[in-house]
């Protein structure tokens, strides 16, 4: 019988021939220790150039593509391609994987770079985006990452921790990191350089330097480029690298450069012109130290050159170039090897000197050849052959007599013949002794050939074809041999061939006809070594008679293996592939030899060395026995569940326009009290003690800790599927759970409070199967339980996933952190072991060798004692296994069956196993100390119950409290004492469905069957001491499982259904027969005995009828029929006499008892019934949720008080008020079950409900709570709450319905400025993010032009410069000072801060010093900032968070003395930042997005981390707010919506306001928060109500604390008082700010101007206000005195100013119908003039003493400066004034309107008479002459017309034009200004210009928010400016003042008036 084990003979890789040069670049580099590391196809390869030895890093499963060294030298970092590539950081000395980096990229890694310290790695990708990722490559923690390109990226390098620049296709981008944000600037090219490809890059303190494909290096500064180095080499510059001595270069051309640290030349090194070079030779990779340099080329060598002596470079290694190789042979007694490629060459290689000794260059690409004597023969892909002479690779002679490839070549073993096997089915036979005649030919094959081997004499040739044929023929003659005996009898020279029955076994199970490409056997070591399309090189035993044998596996190639080749010697194994055109030389380790262990890199490669053997082959001995019932089905088991339980809330809503649902109960709630059950028939390692002494489990859903002495439990209810594993931290105080589910999460609880610390989710799918913490505590890792089993590893605490992998093709069944190792760590399963390795982002393993020591079993359990590096693993087969590291060393015989279980002791062992067997080990498992067998008779009689069977299986075992805790198969869990009896602590169901449920009718007594074959009663009631004592009672085991159950009226007896269509009537007490039937195939699904005496007892099968039998006559008196579906649920009438029966088919059914007569009745019949367990009916029509089926709900019971309980699908326990005659009735719903609830009942004195879950076996008692029904309302000067709450005691409630308390709209509508505010849209607010970076010249600028009407006039014009004014051009702005507030859509964004207060305007956030009113402004927001937060922990005084508008929303963390931006935090918002919030401890920053999610994420703000994301809402969200003595809590509210959170770890849990039992009080739209002491919380109402919680339940409310919505709260932190602001909508100056204290007593109102209050604060003393209307206030707490700090326009657009002629002053117009004149100087408001529309323009005379205002609605008003009074109005046109001026003179005013007119009015004595107007033309600017003559007009179509005043002719005389000198410059068209138009703007971009009056500055505003400088006049066309932001939206006006040296600015939906301080 042949071997069926795996060979005794290993390979270990000597050395690869090859390097990748082919489309990768700079990927070879110097180490520290003066090694070359580089790679080729998925190895890593550094080599000793003077010793000439290799080291490989195997970690990678795909050809790898990139390569960067750290700044140590040590350590390297190597990407590679794939569908999910990853990236290895891993040490160069010992080849050591340091890092795993995964899970960001797809298609592959183009580039890496480590950052200057090394702390930091960046990447880019391969995918369409050509993502860039910059990671934390110690933690394997992605920091940020963004869009790269939209084309390849070559390149990238690092320029400071911060910096970093990419090149490639067409562009170079300049990175800056800030947080978690990257953003880029394109490299500006000026007018230097033009744009190129960009193919390398490198870095230096003050310059950027890339290699361009031009040949040139562009010098680069900042992102400027400032020079070129021109013509550095003739074609790209493929590499460039920077070391101490400067700079090398490598290019197409063949050529080395160095240059010195500035980028002059040193010296030229021709590498294609030397000894070793040729023609086409192209430089890839260049890297420079000392006096060598190292080079790789395009076709694979690699180069070192000595600096002295650069005409004699070494040759390092070389390889095939691009193409795929398949063809290799090896010589008869030389150990040469040849090999031929797509790269059309033929090469020669020395084995032991691992040499290339020879090259020879064809016509064609070799596909095949082969060695003969003193030939070597070549097939090409062309169907010809060459033969060469191996001594001299010159040419003996060259035939083709096919046309296409040439797939294999073989030498007859004597040399007397050639076979050339070919693709067109054809095998020649030529003559070598004459010159190559071809004297024969196989044509017998029905497709092309790959193998073809001799037999030894010469006489036989065997094929195999592409068809899957072996074919025999006779040679020289090619017949064809039939005989089979003829064939075995052959002996073979050779055996390469992949077809016949001697390899039969090295085909896998299910492979394909292609898998295997290559095959080579060596009959003297008895292997044969194969290669396959999977990259794998295999050693099975040979011959190989089974399909599936056994094999040895071996990894490095990158893709297929196209040919595998055993020298003569036998010693080494020669492997090619074929894309990676790689060369692999193994060595051959025999059975018995010694191997050099320090150049055998097998510690930490997965899968790749020495014993690295398959799935199916890792034990050297032979078959295992058969797999044990039980692991079997734990393999098998499966956790899908029918409903997804997140999809439950999609499913259940409410269809629109639903009618008024009925109420829930609203006195009476429910409260889980005990469960019955322990999950333990498919789970293992889930008991433990915890610190207190208490027992730990699960069941259903529900994490359980329960007190030994007295029973009572406590629970987890946070989960919402089965929780299937379970285990406890090294403290014994925190518990983790892990539960199934398509998204299922981990939970991390505290065992004494049952609270939520942690959530991890979001990585596994289907299921979490074990979970474990590491010895510190600080790390869990979790198992899968989806098809590959994936393994993570957490930080549970931060809820980040450090690491994962793939964690084995088979189940995983345990997993343990090493114990004296945190970052190692085992997993156990089927048929294998792992032994596991922690590194960065990823895991290494180790599999498990089990030698001749042990056979492969599947391995169950395992644990670790004291002594390092000792694992024990408890087996299938009952042994314990011992290994040391990952060898076997011995197994001990431990239970007879599987050993499910173990647990180290202090000093021992305890295991446990499925014999029921208990046992005690010594330190080293070599003795039983003690043994324990679990049987009812050993159990204590102290206490109820019994195990169902003696011995059960055990599946969980733990040791405490000198006890050990056991968990078994059958749901029992026991604790045995080392001395005493056995205790039975708590029981529940087994494995199957649990359906059969009755309460007792007199006492707290509970019976229940179930598939597991069991009846059972259970006792829930209070004893003799009114305590409560849970237990199982009775127990009895059936032969069959039951379905149903139900007591007798009197107690006494207990019928049973069953599933086989049987019926048992029990005794209740002994559950003894009292009489059984089996009328009946199908299941019974009820059961139920007559009220009164139970003369009757009906019984519902599946058969579709009702047996009614006589309980005394023991017979069938009656059948109900006419059901057309199954039964499912009846009842009796009180008297006894009628049946109420659901059925399958939803039909409700009456039937006369006994005789079972069908009676027709309506629901409406006045008819008492003595139970209701049915769900059909009108007066249960509510329970019904929307879009269920007639299966949806399972049960339903009612109380005598008139709750009805139902049992649903959902695994939900729901409470109706009865009847629920309206559909979609509201409810209390309650959780705990993780399945399908399938029944309910309440107790005999409705005091407990009863429920029981089908598939999660489980019995759930819960308490019922009476509410007394509160009205507690306070108005604002009502009671404190310490007497409120003595009045009225706390209640508590639970589990109410997310729906009980929503309400569809608001009563009474919206208040106007919450649905204005509710309502905004802000994707119209949004505008394009501005272009952080210059215009002019990007590498990918469009040069189109834009058209300028009017630009080829031949003179520039004038402009008349002031008199008397310095002509001193303007250089420079800087903000100086911003009138403005965002009130109208914001709140709670003012602020105290440093002796200031901090707002927003616009994209400014300002600070403001209170004592010198001077502002300083940070102004790196982008778009509108929205939101605003201080950082209120003493530690981070003066940070300031902001979040604004935008598509993705960045929220900047900055100082507010510096302006230091600490990071940019982005991500999971769009639209917009609403809300933003530091915790307590001021390390974590909340923020609420307005996405249509609304998502709310929590982020390390210093680590630019997002911590957790949770989405709170479908409607607005306005605020969300930390607790201030909380880093995990925080409460969220916006419309119809309170919730209060608890962060944990990864994720955050809601819990939804629960109004609870407050009468005629309705949820409300809530506007903002504030805190009190004692758990309360305070939401402000839009009513004007205040709400206050306590915890999450409504304790009472303050009505009317203002009379419209409460905007804003704040709580003040030292003393706890609470200022609130609000909308009071009946005085101009009303209380609408006010003063609490914590108890929400009303201490003080403030007298505010202004009646919407949006933001306030206190401190010291004071308050300070923001308004709606834009308007800061400070008030004195003490007197009440009000004053203003901070002025500006309320909502809507600004578009007019004007600059006073002769002093610092300015007037603004703007929609919110006000017009304003502002005091430059005092920097006050001096009058706020309303208007009778919205304001659009303004003018001041040339004087100065008139003012003139536009509007929207044509109307002109004139006032008088000095009085701010009315002087004159006017309206004569009817549409919006664009443009209004005065004349030089002051006797004109030009109005132009979009009626398509200008209007010339005379101006007498400050009133207007119209005396001219230009028709026809819509005017945007205007300007007059300097001699009043004349005005020119910018029209809506961008064009320039100059017309006479007052007449209104157009001048079209361009001499005349050319004469005019201007009085000033508006216009944004002309000549003069062509040059402020960028290349890619629209006509719309620029809406505003001005000219300075000095005549020699220009400024513009636009709509990207920009304020331009430029030079005037500005003819050059696309001139660069100097550009300013501040401003969030297009800027509409801009005027300088009279002297120039300030400048105005106004942002049109931005409300703010800039200030800009101008610079000479």
């Amino acid at each position: 019988m042949a071997d069926k084990t795996a060979p005794d003979t290993q390979l270990r890789l000597d050395w690869v021939y090859g390097y990748r040069g082919h489309q990768c670049r700079s990927n070879l580099f110097y180490t520290k220790a003066n090694e070359v590391v580089y790679f080729v196809a998925g190895v890593g390869i550094v080599v000793d150039p003077t010793r000439r030895k290799q080291k490989f890093f195997l970690g990678h499963d795909d050809d790898i593509i990139s390569l960067s060294l750290h700044p140590s030298g040590q350590l390297v970092a190597t990407g590679q391609v794939g569908k999910a590539p990853y990236i290895c950081v891993w040490e160069s000395s010992t080849v050591k994987t340091m890092s795993i980096l995964k899970d960001q990229h797809t298609h592959g890694i183009a580039a890496l770079a480590f950052s200057p310290n090394g702390e930091r790695l960046v990447s880019v990708g391969l995918d369409t985006n050509n993502l860039v990722v910059v990671w934390d490559w110690k933690k394997g923690r992605m920091l940020s990452n963004a869009r790269g390109h939209t084309d390849r990226i070559f390149d990238v390098q690092w320029i400071d921790q911060a910096q970093f620049v990419t090149c490639g296709v067409k562009h170079i981008k300049f990175w800056n990191l800030s947080g978690n944000s990257l953003t880029n600037k394109r490299g500006v090219l000026g007018k230097l350089g033009e744009v190129q490809t960009a193919l390398c890059v490198r870095c230096s303190a003050d310059n950027v330097y890339s290699g361009m494909l031009s040949g040139d290096i562009y010098v680069w500064q900042g992102h400027n480029l400032t020079r070129i180095v021109s013509h550095a080499h003739t074609g790209g510059i493929f590499s460039m690298h920077s070391s101490v001595d400067g700079y090398a270069t490598g290019g197409k051309d063949g050529n080395v450069r160095l240059w010195d640290a500035a980028f002059n030349p040193l010296a030229t090194i021709s590498l294609a012109d030397c000894a070793l070079g040729y023609k086409g030779l192209s430089i890839r990779a260049i890297c420079w130290q000392g006096t060598h340099i190292v080079a790789g080329t395009h076709d694979g060598e690699v180069f070192e050159v000595s600096v002295r002596d650069s005409s004699h470079p070494d040759l390092i290694t070389s390889g095939h170039g691009e193409g795929e190789m398949w063809g290799l042979a090896v010589h008869s007694n030389k150990l040469i090897v040849a090999t031929g490629s797509d790269d059309k060459s033929v090469r020669l290689w020395s084995v032991p000197d691992r040499a290339l000794l020879a090259r020879c260059n064809l016509s064609s690409a070799v596909r095949s050849c082969a060695f003969g004597s003193e030939y070597l023969a070549v097939g090409c892909i062309n169907g010809s052959v060459t033969v060469l002479k191996s001594r001299d690779m010159s040419v003996v002679t060259e035939f083709k007599d096919r046309k296409e490839a040439i797939h294999e070549v073989r030498f007859s073993p004597k040399g007397s013949y050639l076979a050339v096997a070919s693709n067109d089915n054809f095998v020649d036979v030529y003559s070598v002794q004459q010159r190559y005649h071809r004297i024969g030919t196989c044509g017998k094959s029905s497709s092309f050939i790959t193998h073809i081997d001799w037999s030894t004499d010469e006489q036989y040739l065997q094929t195999n074809d592409g068809a899957g044929e072996r074919l025999v023929y006779s040679m020289p003659s090619g017949t064809h041999v039939t005989s089979g005996d003829v064939v075995r009898a052959v002996k073979w020279d050779t055996w390469t061939c992949v077809l016949g029955p001697e390899v039969a076994g090295i085909w896998p199970k299910y492979s394909q006809i292609n898998d295997v490409n290559a095959a080579c056997a060596d009959a003297k070591l008895g292997v044969i070594a194969t290669g396959d399309d999977a990259g794998l090189v295999k050693l099975l035993r040979y011959p190989c008679l089974k399909k599936g044998g056994k094999f040895r596996k071996y990894v490095g190639h990158s893709s297929h293996v196209t040919n595998v080749r055993f020298t003569h010697d036998s010693e080494w194994l020669l492997s090619a592939g074929g894309a990676d055109h790689a060369l692999f030389q193994w060595k051959v380790i025999k059975a018995g030899d010694v191997v050099d262990s320090s150049n055998a890199q097998i510690m930490d490669v997965p899968d790749a060395y020495l014993d690295s053997n398959s799935e199916d082959s890792d034990s050297s001995l032979s078959d295992v026995g058969e797999i044990d019932s039980e692991v079997e089905k734990e393999r098998e088991g499966k956790y899908d569940n029918t409903v997804d339980k997140n999809e439950i809330k999609k499913l259940q809503r409410l269809p629109k326009g639903s009618r008024k649902r009925d109420g829930a109960p609203s006195d009476t709630s429910l409260s889980l009290q005990f469960v019955f059950g322990y999950r333990g028939y498919d789970c293992r390692d889930n008991v433990f003690y915890t610190q207190q002494g208490e027992i730990l489990y699960h069941v259903a859903a529900l994490g359980i800790v329960m007190s030994r002495e007295d029973r009572k439990q406590r629970f987890y209810s946070g989960h919402d599927d089965d929780i299937i594993c379970l285990t406890v931290h090294p403290a014994k105080d925190y518990v983790a759970t892990g539960q199934v589910g398509k998204n299922p999460s981990i939970h991390i609880w505290d065992a004494e409070t049952t609270k939520p610390i942690s959530i991890l989710k979001g990585f596994h799918t289907h299921g979490i199967g074990c979970v474990n913490f590491s010895g510190d505590g600080k790390r869990l890792v979790s198992v899968g339980i989806d098809n590959d089993h994936m393994l993570a590893i957490w930080d549970w605490r931060r809820g980040e996933k450090l690491a994962s992998a793939k964690g084995h093709q088979d189940k995983v069944f345990c997993v343990k952190f090493d114990a004296a190792n945190c970052e190692n760590l085992i997993t156990v399963g089927i048929k294998h072991i792992k032994f596991w390795r922690h590194v960065g982002g990823g895991l290494t393993n180790k599999r498990g060798i089990f030698g001749t020591n042990g056979k492969l079993e599947s391995m169950l359990c395992v644990s670790q004692g004291k002594q390092v590096g000792v694992t024990y693993t408890g087996a299938a087969n009952g042994q314990v296994y011992v290994w040391n590291g990952n060898n076997l060393t011995r197994t001990q015989k431990a239970h007879d069956g599987p050993c499910f279980a173990m647990h180290a002791l202090d000093k021992g062992f305890v295991t446990g196993g499925k014999d029921g067997v208990v046992s005690l080990w010594d330190e080293t498992f070599d003795r039983c100390l003690k043994s324990y067998s679990l049987s009812n008779q050993a159990l204590s009689t102290t206490i109820y119950g019994k195990m169902l069977e003696d011995n059960p299986c055990i599946r969980a075992l733990t040791l405490g409290h000198g006890k050990i805790l056991v968990g078994t198969k059958n749901g029992e869990i026991l604790e045995v004492d080392k001395t005493g009896p056995i205790l039975l602590l708590t029981q529940g169901h087994g494995e199957g469905e649990l359906w059969g449920l009755a309460s007792h009718p007199s006492r707290g007594e509970l019976v229940t069957v179930s598939d597991d074959r069991s009846v059972r009663t259970w006792n829930v009631g209070p004893n003799e001491m009114q305590t409560y004592v849970h237990a199982c009672l009775m127990i009895r085991k059936l032969p069959v499982g039951g379905r149903c159950c139900c007591y007798s009226p009197d107690g006494s007896a207990v019928a049973v259904g069953c599933n086989d269509g049987s019926f048992y009537v029990l005794n209740s007490r002994t559950l003894e027969d009292m009489v059984k039937f089996h009328t009946r195939k199908e299941a019974i699904s009820d059961v139920r005995f007559s009220p009164g005496t139970g003369k009757y007892l009906a019984v519902a099968s599946h058969d579709n009828f009702v047996d009614i039998y006589s309980v005394l006559g023991s017979k069938r008196v009656g059948v109900c029929q006419g059901a057309s579906s199954y039964i499912t649920h009846i009842d009796w009438d009180i008297s006894g006499k009628l049946l109420r029966v659901n059925t399958g088919a939803k039909e409700l059914l009456y039937f006369e008892a006994p005789r079972g007569r069908r009676q027709t009745i309506g629901e409406e019949a006045n008819i008492e019934w003595s139970s209701w367990t049915g769900v059909l009916g009108k007066k249960c029509a509510g329970i019904w949720p929307p879009c269920s089926d007639v299966t949806d709900v399972n049960a339903a019971c009612l109380s005598k008080s008139g709750e009805l309980a139902t049992a649903d699908d959902f695994g939900f326990v729901k409470l109706f008020s009865f009847p629920a005659l309206n559909k979609h009735a509201k409810f209390k719903k309650y959780t705990g079950h993780s399945a399908h609830v399938t029944n309910v009942r309440w107790l005999f004195d409705d005091n407990h409900l009863a429920s029981i879950g089908g598939a999660d076996t489980s019995l759930l008692l819960w308490r019922r709570n009476n509410i007394a029904i509160s009205t507690r309302q306070e108005t604002a000067v009502g009671v404190s709450l310490s007497q409120a709450s003595a009045s009225q005691p706390d209640v508590s409630y639970h589990g109410d319905s997310e729906d009980s308390d929503t309400d569809s709209e608001e009563e009474g509508g919206y208040d106007s400025d919450v649905a204005h505010e509710k309502n905004m849209d802000y994707e119209d607010k949004i505008y394009k993010t501005r272009d952080m970076q210059g215009i002019q010249g990007s590498l990918e600028g469009d040069t189109k032009s834009q058209p300028v009407v009017n630009r080829a006039m031949k003179q520039s014009y004038k402009v008349r410069p002031r008199s008397g004014l310095a002509i001193d051009k303007v250089k420079s702005l800087s903000l100086w000072h911003v009138f403005g507030y965002r009130g109208f859509d914001c709140r709670d964004n003012l602020r105290y801060v440093n002796e200031g207060i901090v707002y927003h305007a616009a994209g400014a956030c300002i600070f403001q010093d209170l004592s010198t009113g001077e502002q300083s402004f940070y102004l790196e927001h982008t778009d509108d900032i929205i939101s605003l937060t201080t950082n209120q922990h003493p530690k981070f005084s003066g940070v300031i968070a902001t979040g604004q508008l935008g598509a993705s929303a960045p929220i900047h963390v900055w100082d507010v003395g510096t302006k230091q931006n600490f990071g940019v935090l982005q991500g999971p918002h769009q639209r917009g930042v609403c809300s933003l919030d530091f915790s307590a401890s001021g390390k974590l920053l909340l923020s609420v997005g307005l996405e249509p999610e609304h998502f709310a994420a929590i982020w390390r703000w210093q680590e630019g981390v997002i911590m957790c994301k949770v989405s709170c809402s479908p409607h607005r969200i306005f605020r969300a707010q930390f607790r201030p003595d909380s880093d995990a809590n925080f409460v969220s509210v916006g419309v119809k919506h309170v919730r209060f959170w608890q962060v944990c770890g990864g994720t955050a849990i809601g819990q939804r306001a629960v109004l609870g039992a407050t009468k005629g009080i309705r949820m409300q739209t809530m506007l903002c928060i504030a805190f009190g002491a004692d758990n309360l919380t305070f939401t402000g109402a839009m009513s004007g109500d205040i709400y206050v919680w306590k915890s999450h339940v409504l304790h009472r409310t303050v009505s009317q604390a203002h009379e419209g919505p409460v905007f804003t709260m704040f709580t003040t932190l030292q003393d706890g008082l609470i200022i609130t602001g609000g909308k009071d909508k009946n005085q101009k100056e009303s209380s609408s700010v006010k003063l609490w204290d914590q108890e929400m007593r009303r201490c003080r109102a403030f007298v505010i101007p202004a009646s919407c209050i949006k933001s306030v604060c206190r401190a010291k003393g004071k308050l300070v206000v923001g308004t709606k209307d834009s308007q800061i206030f400070e008030v004195a707490e003490k007197s009440g005195s009000c004053s203003g700090l901070v002025r500006g326009h309320a909502e809507g657009l600004l578009s007019g100013v004007a600059s006073h002629p002769t002093s610092h002053m300015c007037c603004t117009v703007s929609k919110d119908k006000t017009a304003r004149v502002w005091d430059l100087n005092e920097k006050l408001l001096l009058h706020r003039l309303p208007l009778p529309a919205g304001g659009t323009c303004c003018c001041y005379s040339s004087g100065g003493r008139l003012m003139g205002v536009g509007m929207d609605n044509g109307q002109v008003q004139i006032y008088d400066v000095a009085l701010a009074k009315l002087c004159d109005s006017r309206r004569d046109r009817g549409g919006s004034i664009n443009d209004m001026k005065f004349s030089p003179d002051d006797k004109i005013l030009a109005v132009a309107s979009d009626d398509q007119c200008v209007d010339f009015y005379e101006v007498k004595d400050s009133s207007l008479q119209r005396s001219g107007y230009i028709r026809n033309t819509t005017a945007l600017q205007l300007d007059f002459s300097s001699d009043n003559s004349a005005i020119q007009i910018t029209t809506a179509k961008y064009e320039r017309h100059v017309f006479k005043v007052p007449t209104g002719a157009e001048i079209t005389d361009p001499s005349i034009i050319n004469d005019l000198t201007w009085d000033s410059w508006t216009s944004i068209v002309g000549k003069e200004v062509v040059g402020i138009w960028p290349r890619d703007s629209q006509s719309a971009d620029i809406n505003c210009a001005h000219v300075s009056h000095a005549g020699n500055a220009l400024v513009t505003g636009d709509d990207s928010g920009f304020v331009k400088l430029f030079a005037f006049p500005c003819q050059e066309k696309f001139a660069t400016p100097k550009k300013y932001t501040g401003h969030s939206a297009h800027v509409t006006g801009a005027r300088f003042l009279c002297d120039d040296k300030h400048l105005v600015t106004t942002g049109g939906d931005d409300c703010c008036v800039f200030v800009w301080k101008c610079g000479v």
